[in-house]
C-alpha cells in the first residue's frame, strides 16, 4: 500500500510540473502564432462589447482561433478592459498583441480639415461627408443644433476654429464642434488680451466679427493686417465698410457667382454698401491670423483697396487714387467687378 501511495506521489512530483511545462507551452506557441489575416485589416469595437463577445466574433469570422484560451490569458493577466474605436491589425500580429492593441486604445485616426473663410454651412457639408464619423446633428436646424450643443450663442457662424481634427469610428459630429468651438473661445480671449488700444469696437464678438471680413478679404496672408488697418481707419470716420463679401453673405442662396450693382443696392442686414458699422455676426470662420489682424491692425492712411488680380491689393489713401487703382486693375478686366471696399 505504501509503495502504491509513493508511485502515485512519484507520478504527481513529476506529472503535475511536466503538465504545466506543457500546457505553457502551448499557450505560449499559441499566443505567438500570427492571426489568420489575408493582408492588413481592420476591426471596429463597438460600445458596450465584451471582450469576450469580440473574441467569438473573430472567431466566426475565421482571424482568431480558440477564443476561448484567447479570454482565459486576458483573464489570468487581468486584461479584459477593451477600449471602444477602430483597430488596425498589420499583418504578422498575433493574440498577444492583439490583446495589448486592444487595451492600449490606440484606435485609427481619421483627419478632419475645416479651411479658413468657409461658413457654418459649409462646415457642416464636410461634417456630412465623414464616412466613420456618427451624425448626431443632420437634419437639425441651426437653433437645434445650438440647443443640442448647449452653447451659449446665438448665432453659429464664426464660433468655431478653422483648422485639422483628428477623430476615430464611433465619434461624432457633436464631438467635433465642440471641440472646434472651445478652441475658438480660447484663442479668442487669448488674442483679446494683447488687442492695440484705440479700436472703434469694443467687444471680442466684434472683433470675430471684424476678423471674418478680413478673413474673406484676405488673398495675400501677410496682406491681413493691412487690410485690417482699412477696415478699422473706415470705422473711426465714420465711413461704411463697402465689402463685397458681406453683400454675398447677406443674399445667401440667391448668390449665383455673380455680383452686380443691383446686389451692392439691395438692402440686407449684413450689406455693408447700405448699413453702417458691422453686420450684425461673423460672415465665415476666421483663423488665428485674420484675429490676430483685428485686434492688431497696420497702421496707415489707406481707406481703399482692389485687387490686383495675382491674390494682393493695391492700397490708396484716397478716392481719387483708389478710382485710378481700379481702372488699372479692374474695369479693363472685367466690366462688372466692384472692388472692396468701394467708395
Amino acid at each position: 500500500m505504501l509503495r502504491l501511495l509513493l508511485r502515485w506521489l512519484l507520478v504527481l512530483i513529476v506529472g503535475i510540473p511536466f503538465c504545466v511545462y506543457i500546457g505553457a507551452a502551448s499557450l505560449k506557441s499559441y499566443l505567438d502564432t500570427p492571426l489568420n489575416l489575408q493582408a492588413d485589416e481592420k476591426i471596429e469595437v463597438p460600445a458596450g462589447m465584451s471582450l469576450t463577445r469580440l473574441a467569438n466574433q473573430l472567431a466566426d469570422e475565421g482571424l482568431l482561433t480558440l477564443p476561448q484560451l484567447f479570454t482565459a490569458y486576458a483573464r489570468l493577466t487581468d486584461q479584459t478592459a477593451i477600449r471602444v474605436g477602430e483597430y488596425q491589425l498589420d499583418a504578422g500580429i498575433n493574440p498577444r498583441q492583439l490583446l495589448d492593441l486592444l487595451i492600449s486604445g490606440k484606435v485609427v485616426n481619421y483627419q478632419l480639415t475645416f479651411p479658413e473663410g468657409l461658413s457654418f454651412k459649409e462646415w457642416r457639408a464636410i461634417l456630412a461627408e465623414q464616412p466613420k464619423l456618427t451624425k448626431k446633428l443632420s437634419g437639425l436646424t441651426v437653433q437645434e443644433l445650438l440647443q443640442q450643443l448647449s452653447l451659449d450663442i446665438e448665432h453659429p457662424e464664426g464660433w468655431f476654429f478653422p483648422d485639422t481634427y483628428l477623430y476615430s469610428a464611433g465619434d461624432s459630429d457633436y464631438d467635433v464642434l465642440l471641440q472646434s468651438h472651445t478652441r475658438m473661445r480660447k484663442i479668442l480671449a487669448e488674442e483679446w488680451k494683447s488687442k492695440s488700444e484705440g479700436l472703434p469696437f469694443n467687444t471680442p464678438y466684434e472683433a470675430l466679427i471684424l476678423a471674418s471680413i478680413v478673413e474673406k478679404e484676405t488673398g495675400v496672408g501677410s496682406e491681413r493686417g493691412e487690410i485690417a488697418g482699412v477696415f478699422v481707419r473706415r470705422l473711426k470716420n465714420g465711413m461704411r465698410l463697402q465689402t463685397d463679401p458681406t453683400v454675398i453673405y447677406g443674399l445667401g442662396d440667391k448668390y449665383q457667382g455673380n455680383i452686380t450693382r443691383s446686389h451692392l443696392k439691395q438692402p440686407t442686414a449684413y450689406n455693408t454698401y447700405v448699413i453702417n458699422g458691422l453686420p450684425p455676426t461673423p460672415i465665415a470662420m476666421p483663423g488665428r491670423e485674420a484675429i490676430h489682424a483685428a485686434l492688431h491692425p497696420v497702421k496707415g492712411k489707406s481707406l481703399y483697396f482692389v485687387a490686383k488680380g495675382d491674390g494682393s491689393h493695391y492700397f490708396s489713401a484716397t478716392f481719387k487714387e483708389h478710382a485710378q487703382a481700379v481702372k488699372r486693375y479692374q474695369l479693363k478686366r472685367r466690366s462688372n467687378y466692384r472692388s472692396s471696399p468701394g467708395s
